[in-house]
């Protein structure tokens, strides 16, 4: 592409010089947006796709509205790179998602035009009825303006903030970005009447429409049709849905062509005279402008790692993943079983369920967007007398906790969550870390809880989870290629209790206990802390909730243990196991090293384990001094000084 210090580009450092731009010179802005996007994002990757369908839409947004006067918020923040690149951002680009470079998703500390550090979905119309609510008690007049994704709208929060913003008279503009897809089509009843709206059919035709959909709904659907057939109130015109917004009391401007400047300054500045709430529904092609991304049927490039600019391709193939032998002993399990069923969020594909969905596609549900949802509708299934699989990532299970307590556990459910995306993941964030769910899961009462070490402890640790009959069950993947195999050379146990042993040295001076994807790392340690002299057990528990009675047994007959995991340390599988031998009466020290509470900044995984002090040169430097310590101050076996029973935090 043109440089930006000759070009249109260049020339924009801010909004208000994107509003001093002469609306014929904007088609030349967007294409030269789009170049960059792509020669940016083909050397750092990030979220291509979903940027490059909301090019005009974003520069119409900055031209109607006044940034950061006006607040304007990302629902996900995933599409907010145009956003950047139009407030003066453009340099950062070269280290998109890399240490000291931007964030993948609006950050505050980058920029006052930042709201929202949003990169979970459907929680932005939230966000902005308090925002509107608080402005107009202060009595400020700014607008507040939330661009929602059409798959986000298929999130329950968006819905309970409609309820309530539909109740104001708060200046409050919501525009739906629809372009059809989450990370795959969008799912559900309203995905299926966005789309019927795009097609901008006629009057009659309309109503064929609604009478199918809602003819297929038990109970309220036929009522309903009659009602809107006889009132004609929701379908007055081809293309306004006053069924679906203006029945809550919100007025509705499109569809609009999301890729017209004209018609979407229009609609925007009506919106924003209106003084009131108002949805503007813009109609979005994701991937616009990039043939690779048009042409990518699977998600439009919707995520991608470096590729080469011209073919939109990978520059490297990507390793075998942790989610690769899931998938092949789900489709093999559920051909073995006729009750398994997979569930999940509108990530079929990052998940591995959509492998099973192409064998038995009528056991496979994608809820879209609402993971509260998946898992009591899970709950549902388990009560139906079938076993389901919810595939997420770790990150998205947060949101779902109370379901999983109270609708699965406490019902005493048998359904099998698979978390991907496990411990600290990298250039996303700290949003996308999963380093919660071992401690948030953790009080979750008859909870069994897996993390696998290598591709042969997935497939049997799953197989083990989908055998459980009597509650819930988790096995957590990291991100990333899977490493080569590690195998015991001891089991302790049989089943969900045993222990798998992988080093056992001569003398028991410590006993590592190294978590799911830390059991390589827990060797090197132990290799360098044999190298001083000392003796090392290193264990994989296997299945870390509940905690082993076979793991309390070895840990008494250490000197010292050492808990080694990729979760938050606060309510860690460390602290589960101090308590654990602390109720068994074992009096032995324990140093649990994990990840700190915090957010943590984005970086690659590596980075962001060497700042957090979890590297085999660092662990094996400290446990070297404990012991050492211990030596000097001539501690008894089974026993060290008081003041090295915790690590210090960070």
């Amino acid at each position: 592409m043109t440089s930006t210090d000759d070009a249109l580009l260049g020339s924009v450092r801010s909004p208000a010089d994107l509003r001093r731009m002469p609306v014929g010179q904007l088609p030349a802005l967007a294409t030269e947006i789009r170049d960059f996007l792509v020669d940016k994002v083909s050397k750092t990757g990030g979220h291509l796709g979903p940027n490059l369908g909301v090019v005009e839409l974003t520069i119409a947004l900055h031209r109607v509205f006044d940034s950061p006067e006006d607040r304007i918020l990302f629902d996900t923040g995933h599409q907010a790179y145009v956003h950047k690149i139009l407030t003066g951002r453009q340099e950062g680009f070269d280290l998109l998602r890399q240490r000291g470079g931007l964030s993948g998703y609006p950050d505050r500390a980058e920029s006052e035009h930042d709201t929202i550090e949003n990169s979970h979905a459907s929680t932005a119309l939230s966000y902005a009825d308090g925002l509107a609510k608080a402005y107009a008690l202060k009595g400020e007049r700014r607008h507040v303006v939330a661009v929602v994704g059409d798959g986000a709208l298929t999130g329950g929060m968006c819905w309970e903030a409609l309820n309530n913003i539909a109740a104001s008279d708060r200046p409050l503009v919501i525009v739906v970005n629809d372009n059809g897809r989450s990370y795959s089509p969008t799912i559900g009843g309203l995905a299926s009447h966005l789309a019927s709206l795009r097609l901008s059919p006629g009057y009659e035709k309309v109503l064929d429409l609604v009478k199918e959909s809602l003819g297929r709904t038990p109970l309220v659907g036929a009522p309903l049709y009659e009602v809107l057939h006889a009132v004609k109130k929701g379908l007055k015109d081809a293309v306004a849905p006053q069924a679906m917004f203006e029945d809550l009391g919100l007025k509705y401007v499109g569809p609009v062509d999301g890729h017209d400047f004209v018609a979407l300054e229009s609609a925007l500045a009506k919106a924003k005279r209106f003084g009131g709430p108002v949805i503007v529904h813009a109609l979005t092609q994701k991937g616009r402008g990039y043939g690779p991304a048009e042409t990518d049927e699977v998600d439009c490039l919707h995520q991608s790692a470096q590729f080469d600019p011209e073919t939109g391709k990978p520059l490297a193939a990507p390793g075998r993943s942790w989610t690769a032998p899931f998938v092949e002993e789900l489709v093999a399990v559920a051909g073995e079983r006729p009750d398994i069923v997979g569930v999940t969020a509108a990530m079929a594909g990052p998940t591995g369920i959509e492998k099973m969905r192409a064998v038995y596609p009528e056991r496979v549900f994608d809820v879209g967007i609402a993971e509260q949802h998946a898992v009591t509708s899970a709950a549902g299934l388990a009560l139906g007398g079938l076993h389901p699989v919810v595939a997420v990532y770790s990150t998205f299970l947060n949101r779902a906790f109370d379901q999983v307590l109270l609708d699965v556990a406490l019902h005493g459910q048998a359904v099998t969550f698979v978390l991907h995306r496990s411990g600290i993941t990298g250039p996303d964030g700290p949003s996308h870390y999963g380093i919660y769910d071992m401690s948030i899961l953790g009080v979750v009462p008859g909870l069994r809880l897996a993390a696998p070490r290598d591709e042969t402890t997935v497939r049997e640790e799953f197989r083990e989870a989908v055998g459980v009959s009597d509650g819930p069950s988790v096995v957590r993947l990291p991100t990333g290629s899977l490493p080569a195999d590690l195998p015991a050379v001891e089991r302790l146990g049989e089943g969900i209790g045993a222990v798998d042993v992988l080093r056992r040295d001569g003398s028991a001076d410590v006993l590592l206990v190294a978590v799911g994807s830390f059991a390589h790392l827990g060797m090197e340690i132990a290799d360098r802390v044999a190298g001083q002299g000392y003796g090392v057990t290193v264990v994989d528990p296997r299945w870390v909730r509940p905690v082993s009675d076979r793991l309390v047994e070895l840990a008494a007959g250490h000197r010292l243990v050492v808990t080694l995991e990729d979760g938050v340390r606060a309510g860690s599988v460390g602290s589960a196991l101090d308590q654990a031998l602390s109720d068994a009466e074992v009096h032995v020290p324990l140093r649990d090293l994990a990840v700190p509470v915090g957010f943590h900044p984005h970086g690659t995984r590596g980075e962001i384990l060497s700042d957090l002090g979890l590297t085999a040169q660092d662990v094996a430097r400290q446990v070297t001094e404990w012991v050492a310590g211990a030596d000097a101050d001539h501690t008894a076996p089974g026993s060290l000084p008081a003041d090295q029973l915790r690590r210090p935090a960070r």
